[in-house]
C-alpha cells in the first residue's frame, strides 16, 4: 500500500466503544432472527468477533489505532480486522490447526502441533515436499503468512543460505502459533489475464440457496387449481339458481364493476324466495355432484398449500363452497347466505363470463399457458444441473452453454418444454463467472462499476509486479502471497500512520536481493496505463476507488514513475491535515490545467498553486499551506462537524483532480473514445444521481455522486478540443430532456454556470452556480426549482 495508503482508517481522536457495541447488536439480531441457517452461522461468528474487539478493547488490548494492534506479535502479522478497521485480539494465521495441516502431520508422522511441522519443513523430506509444490504450483496462499516456508525453501534451492536462515530466525519466535505452511491444491496456479468475478461454485452455492417464489407460485397455484375448481363450483351453483331471480344477464363482464353489486339487492327478503334450492333441478342428483366437488376441494386444499385465500369465507370461492356444504347437508340458506350466494355469483359471472363462454374460454386458455410456463427455479434447477458437472474452484471459460435455451434432451429428462429460455436474473449469475481479460468482462457488462473493477486488478497487478523475479516458481509464489495479502483489510490507524505494504513481509524482504527491478518497470508501466486508461474509459463519471488507487500506486511504484495518487478521504474521521502527495497531485493538475475551463469553473489560481509545490514539495510547511488553502476555499462552517470536513476534503479532490491528471500528465492514458466521450457520459451519471434526489428523504448522498460526476466531466471538457467542448456543451440539455422533467430544472443553475466559464467568465455569477457535493446548510441542489418556495422539503442533517 501507498505511504499514507487508506488515510480514511486514520484519525487523531479517540476511538469510540459504541460502534462496535452497535455491530454486536446487529449481528446477534441477525443471528436470532434470520430465516436462513446459513445466514445465521455467519451472523453468530461476526458476533463472536465483535465479542473479542470489546473484550480486548477493555483488556487494553488489541492496541486500536497502532499498526501493531496484537500484543507481541510484529506489523507485518495479518490481524482479523472486522469491520470500520477494528482488530480483534487474534491473528488471522492463527486458530485450530486446518485439515491440511493435520493431513501433513500425518504424512510426514510428526504430532499434530504447528511447531513440530515447522521444523518438519526444514529437513531434507520436508524441503523436498515444498520444492514439488514450488514446481507444481498446486498450492494455495490464504494469508500471506502461509508463503513463508515456500519462501525458506526457495532460498535453499537458490543457494542463498543466509537469507534462509535469517528468515528461519524471523518466523521461528511465532512458529508454535502462527501458520507457515501452504496448503495443497488441485489445481495449478490461475492464468493471470484470465479473471473472474466468481467462481463457479460461487455461482452453484447461489442457486442452491435460492428458494422459489412464494408469491408466484402461489399465482401459478391460483391459475392451476383454484380457478378451474371455481369454475366447476360456480357452473354447479348456475344449475340451481333461476337466473330470473338472480338477475343474472348476458352482460359484457369488462364494462360491468363488480363491486357496484349489492347484495341487498338480491335479499330473499325482497324477492320472496324461501332460501331452499329451486324448482327444476334433480334435487338428488344435484346434491351427489355437490358432495363430490366439496371431496374434491378437500383433496385439493390438501395437496395445493400455497394459495389460501379460497380459505376465506368473505371470498367468492369461500362463499360458494361454505353455500354449498349446507345444501348438501340438506339445511336450508339463511337470508344471508342467500344474499352472499347471489352477489357472488352474479359478481363472479359478470367480471369472467359463464363458464364455458367464449370470452370465458379464452380467459382461461391464457391464463392456462401461463401457468404451464416453467418457473424461475425450475430452470435454475436445470442450470445447476448443467454447472454441477463442472470445476467448482475456477471460472467459466465461456458461458453461453450454461445458459442455454432448454435442449430438447433436457426437455425429456426435466419436463421443461424444449426452447424455453434462462430466465435473466439465474443467466446474470452465471455470466458474472465468466474467465477472461479483465477488458472483455468490462465490454461484456460483468464488470458493473469501478467497485468491482478494483476487486479484480489485484490478480493482474500480482501477475506484473512478479515479473521481476528470476524464476518462475518465485513469480507464481509471488503473486499468491500478493493476492492473499491484498485481502488483508485495513485497520482504524492514528495520525495518518501507514499500513503495512507488501514490502514489509519478511519473506518479500529475503527475496529483493534475487528481483530485478529494471526488468519489472516496463510491464509495470504498460499495466499501469492499460488499467487507468480501462477505468477512467469504463466509468467516466466516478471517483476511482481506494482499492483500485492502491493497485495503481503498487503499479506506480513497480514502474519507477513518479505518480503521486491519492485516496477519498473519509469526512468523519478526517483530522485536517494531508499528507505531502496530495500538494504534489495538485501540482500536476496546475501543470495540465492552468488557463482552462476546469480552472475557470472552479475558481483556481493554478499558477499559485504550481508555485506551493515547486517550492514546498515534500515539506511539513507545504502541506500545512496546502490544508489551509482547501479550508479557505471550503468556507465557514461548525467547528469539527463531518460536513465541514467533508467540504475541506472536496475542495482536495478538487485541486488534485482526485487521480485524473495525474494519470493523464504523468500515466500518460489517452482513452480511445475521446475525451468529448467521456464528458458525455459523465453527464449522464450526473442526471442519473440528480434523479435519485427527487423524493428522496436523505437525498444528500445522491447529490455528493452528482457533485463528484459533474467535477469529472469538467476534467473531461477541459482536455477536449475547442469545436469539440462547445458541441458537448451545447449537448447537454439535451441529455438532461431525456431524464425526469426535475432534473433539469435542478441542473439548470450548474449548466448556466458551466457556459459562463466555457465563455471566460465566472462560474458562480448572477444565475450560475457551482455545483459541490458537500455543504453545511440546505443544498440548493435538493429543492425543486419548479414547485414554489412554500413546498420546498424540510432540511436535514447534511451528512448523507
Amino acid at each position: 500500500m501507498d505511504d499514507d495508503a487508506d488515510q480514511q482508517h486514520s484519525t487523531g481522536a479517540g476511538v469510540s466503544v459504541p460502534y462496535p457495541q452497535h455491530q454486536l447488536a446487529r449481528a446477534l439480531l441477525t443471528a436470532l432472527t434470520h430465516s436462513d441457517g446459513e445466514t445465521r452461522r455467519r451472523a453468530a461468528a461476526r458476533a463472536d468477533r465483535w465479542r473479542a474487539v470489546l473484550a480486548g478493547t477493555a483488556a487494553g488490548r488489541p492496541a486500536v489505532g497502532s499498526r501493531t494492534p496484537l500484543p507481541g506479535l510484529p506489523a507485518w502479522v495479518t490481524p482479523e480486522v472486522v469491520r470500520g478497521g477494528f482488530a480483534t485480539s487474534a491473528a488471522s494465521a492463527e486458530g485450530p490447526l486446518q485439515p491440511y495441516e493435520r493431513e501433513a502431520a500425518a504424512l510426514a508422522g510428526v504430532p499434530a502441533d504447528r511447531r513440530a511441522l515447522f521444523a518438519h519443513c526444514l529437513t531434507e523430506p520436508g524441503l523436498a515436499r515444498l520444492y514439488e509444490l514450488l514446481d507444481s504450483g498446486r498450492y494455495e496462499v490464504a494469508v500471506p503468512e502461509e508463503a513463508a516456508l515456500l519462501t525458506v525453501a526457495w532460498l535453499v534451492r537458490a543457494g542463498d543460505a543466509a537469507a534462509a536462515l535469517d528468515l528461519v530466525d524471523t518466523l521461528e519466535p511465532f512458529a508454535s502459533r502462527l501458520r507457515f505452511a501452504p496448503r495443497p491444491s488441485a489445481l495449478p496456479a490461475p492464468d493471470p489475464e484470465a479473471v473472474h468475478r466468481h467462481t463457479l461454485g460461487d455461482a452453484v452455492d447461489s442457486l442452491v440457496g435460492r428458494r422459489p417464489n412464494a408469491a408466484v407460485e402461489a399465482q401459478r397455484e391460483a391459475l392451476a387449481v383454484w380457478q378451474p375448481f371455481g369454475d366447476r363450483l360456480l357452473a354447479h351453483w348456475l344449475e340451481a339458481v333461476d337466473p330470473k331471480t338472480t338477475g343474472v344477464e348476458a352482460v359484457d363482464p369488462e364494462a360491468v364493476d363488480p363491486e357496484a353489486v349489492d347484495p341487498k339487492t338480491t335479499d330473499p327478503r325482497t324477492t320472496g324466495d324461501t332460501g331452499r334450492i329451486p324448482a327444476g333441478v334433480p334435487d338428488g342428483l344435484w346434491r351427489e355432484r355437490g358432495a363430490l366437488l366439496l371431496r374434491q376441494y378437500g383433496e385439493l386444499a390438501a395437496a395445493h398449500t400455497r394459495c389460501t385465500k379460497h380459505r376465506d369465507p368473505k371470498e367468492n370461492l369461500g362463499i360458494l363452497r361454505g353455500a354449498l356444504e349446507e345444501a348438501v347437508a340438506g339445511r336450508p340458506l339463511d337470508a344471508r347466505r342467500l344474499g352472499l350466494l347471489r352477489h357472488a355469483v352474479d359478481s363472479m359471472v359478470r367480471r369472467r363470463g359463464r363458464p364455458g363462454s367464449a370470452a370465458h374460454t379464452e380467459l382461461r386458455a391464457r391464463q392456462a399457458v401461463q401457468a404451464a410456463r416453467p418457473s424461475y427455479h425450475d430452470l435454475a434447477q436445470l442450470v445447476l444441473r448443467r454447472l454441477a458437472v463442472q470445476p467448482q474452484e475456477t471460472g467459466a471459460a465461456e458461458v453461453g452453454p450454461l445458459v442455454a435455451d432448454v435442449t430438447a434432451a433436457e426437455a425429456a429428462e426435466t419436463g421443461l418444454p424444449a426452447g424455453t429460455p434462462v430466465p435473466a436474473p439465474v443467466r446474470h449469475l452465471v455470466e458474472a463467472t465468466l474467465s477472461a481479460p479483465i477488458g472483455t468482462l468490462v465490454e461484456r457488462g460483468v464488470v458493473p462499476s469501478a467497485e468491482v473493477l478494483a476487486e479484480l486488478v489485484p490478480q493482474l497487478v500480482a501477475a506484473t509486479g512478479v515479473e521481476a523475479c528470476p524464476d518462475a516458481a518465485l513469480r507464481t509464489l509471488a503473486a499468491a502471497n500478493y493476492r492473499a495479502f491484498r485481502n488483508r483489510r485495513s485497520l482504524l490507524l492514528l495520525n495518518l500512520a501507514a499500513q503495512v505494504r507488501v514490502e514489509e513481509l519478511p519473506w518479500v524482504r529475503a527475496v529483493a536481493a534475487h528481483r530485478s527491478d529494471e526488468d519489472g518497470r516496463g510491464p509495470a508501466l504498460t499495466a499501469l496505463r492499460r488499467l487507468g486508461e480501462l477505468a477512467v474509459q469504463a466509468f467516466p463519471g466516478t471517483l476511482l476507488p481506494n482499492a483500485l488507487v492502491r493497485e495503481l500506486a503498487v503499479l506506480a511504484r513497480q514502474s519507477g514513475l513518479d505518480a503521486p495518487l491519492v485516496e477519498e478521504l473519509a469526512a468523519d474521521i478526517f483530522v485536517g491535515r494531508f499528507t505531502p502527495k496530495f500538494l504534489a497531485a495538485a501540482g500536476v493538475a496546475a501543470e495540465l490545467l492552468g488557463g482552462t475551463l476546469y480552472e475557470r469553473y472552479y475558481g483556481i489560481d493554478y499558477a499559485a498553486l504550481r508555485g506551493l509545490a515547486t517550492a514546498d514539495a515534500g515539506t511539513d510547511a507545504g502541506t500545512a499551506r496546502f490544508a489551509e488553502l482547501c479550508t479557505g476555499r471550503a468556507g465557514p462552517g461548525p467547528a469539527r462537524s463531518v460536513a465541514a470536513n467533508g467540504k475541506v476534503v472536496e475542495q482536495a479532490q478538487i485541486l488534485t483532480t482526485h487521480n485524473l491528471a495525474v494519470l493523464v500528465a504523468r500515466v500518460g492514458i489517452r482513452p480511445s473514445p475521446g475525451w468529448d466521450d467521456l464528458a458525455r457520459r459523465a453527464f449522464t451519471t450526473v442526471c442519473r444521481r440528480t434523479a435519485r434526489v427527487h423524493g428522496n428523504p436523505r437525498p444528500l448522498a445522491a447529490i455528493k455522486d452528482a457533485a463528484y460526476a459533474w467535477r469529472q466531466m469538467v476534467f473531461h471538457l477541459s482536455l477536449c478540443a475547442p469545436e469539440e467542448r462547445a458541441r458537448t456543451i451545447a449537448g447537454l440539455d439535451a441529455e438532461a430532456a431525456r431524464h425526469p422533467a426535475h432534473v433539469a430544472a435542478r441542473l439548470a443553475p450548474a449548466l448556466t454556470g458551466l457556459r459562463q466559464a466555457a465563455a471566460g467568465g465566472s462560474a458562480d455569477e448572477g444565475a450560475g452556480r457551482v455545483l459541490l457535493g458537500w455543504t453545511t446548510g440546505p443544498h440548493w441542489l435538493r429543492a425543486d426549482p419548479r414547485l414554489p418556495v412554500g413546498h420546498l422539503p424540510p432540511a436535514v442533517a447534511v451528512l448523507p
